[in-house]
């Protein structure tokens, strides 16, 4: 593919979009004034994306580390199980979605679909699985049929996030630690089966003692839960900081007011999550603020097309999802580090 460069008047000079060492592929940034996505397409037609991922691992580890997410496009990946194929290239086995924090189905071996929120509601900006202290280092993206209206994935570089927020409020967090504290019930968010994946009271609280989260049984059904987790963290390949936390998601300041005062009063005063610091004092409403305006600063939005891939290291890049109207089908798979 060329692009045309103008000269001067009545004259044009073909300039040649830059390929990769291997020759394969043209890359370039989908947004200009951004590091992130960046974009990665076939410079030949039919190049099979799990192919040219296995034999190039190192160079896409390099592309993600630096830039955070990259965005496949126009490789034809027809189908679910190619796009899982794709992912054991880069990461081997990958990962179960364990300890849930939102409804999601499998779809096929570990591939899941993404969060099944109501389409009119909107995700905030959030790394995966940072209100734990383990959560998969590599997440993929597969647009399976593009929403008529909406539903974009936003992205965010979790390391120009933290640069953001005050140093003062920074501090504090990284001193004091994020606190989630998850109640779970018939009427409550999801069940404690749900997130547990399993029926078992016995394997919950054996999950719990080995993750170190504090469980209290209300009743036969009736679970509450704290764990102290990180609030920033530092990349182990790249030596960066980031901000790393569910606090603004997880604090009950993230429901809007009606349903926060149905769950509340339903739930005898108890939401059905909630973000503390790790000495159990209330987090600021100010420093909500600023950290939901820097995430807000750093949102990028891209539109999808059928059959994109959008790989994220999940440390360097957090995401989020927009309302949408008629179907949307995104699946989502888990690895370890490419």
């Amino acid at each position: 593919m060329d692009e045309l460069e103008s000269m001067k008047p009545g004259t044009v000079r073909r300039k040649a979009i830059q390929l990769s060492p291997e020759g394969l592929i043209n890359e370039r940034l989908l947004h200009a004034e951004r590091s992130l996505p960046l974009s990665i397409e076939p410079a030949l037609e039919g190049l099979s994306l799990p192919q040219w991922a296995t034999t190039n691992r190192d160079f896409i580890r390099q592309r993600l580390q630096r830039h955070g997410g990259i965005l496949f496009r126009g490789f034809n990946v027809n189908s679910v199980n190619e796009f899982e194929l794709f992912l054991q290239s880069l990461t081997g086995d990958l990962l179960d979605y364990s300890y849930r924090s939102t409804p999601r189905s499998q779809v096929s071996g570990r591939i899941y679909t993404s969060t099944e929120y109501p389409a009119h509601q909107t995700i905030p900006l959030h790394n995966e699985m940072s209100y734990t202290r383990n959560w998969p280092m590599t997440i993929g993206f597969f647009c399976v049929e593009v929403a008529p209206e909406g539903g974009e994935t936003p992205i965010g570089d979790s390391r120009n996030v933290f640069k953001r927020i005050d140093l003062s409020i920074r501090d504090r967090f990284a001193r004091k630690q994020v606190m989630y504290v998850r109640n779970y019930g018939d009427t409550l968010d999801l069940s404690w089966q749900n997130v547990f994946q399993t029926e078992d009271r016995t394997e919950v609280e054996a999950y719990c003692r080995n993750a170190g989260i504090e469980f209290e049984w209300k009743s036969e059904n009736e679970l509450s839960t704290r764990q102290i987790c990180q609030a920033t963290a530092t990349h182990p390949a790249t030596g960066e900081s980031v901000w790393f936390n569910q606090a603004h998601l997880f604090h009950v300041s993230n429901l809007g007011s009606e349903i926060r005062d149905s769950l509340l009063s339903r739930a005898a005063g108890e939401p059905p999550r909630n973000a503390c610091y790790g000495d159990g004092s209330p987090i600021e409403d100010e420093a909500l603020d600023e950290i939901r305006a820097a995430y807000d600063a750093e949102t990028v939005v891209f539109s999808w097309q059928k059959h994109d891939v959008l790989l994220l290291d999940n440390m360097l890049a957090a995401h989020g999802r927009k309302p949408y109207r008629g179907t949307r089908k995104i699946v989502v798979g888990m690895g370890q580090s490419i």
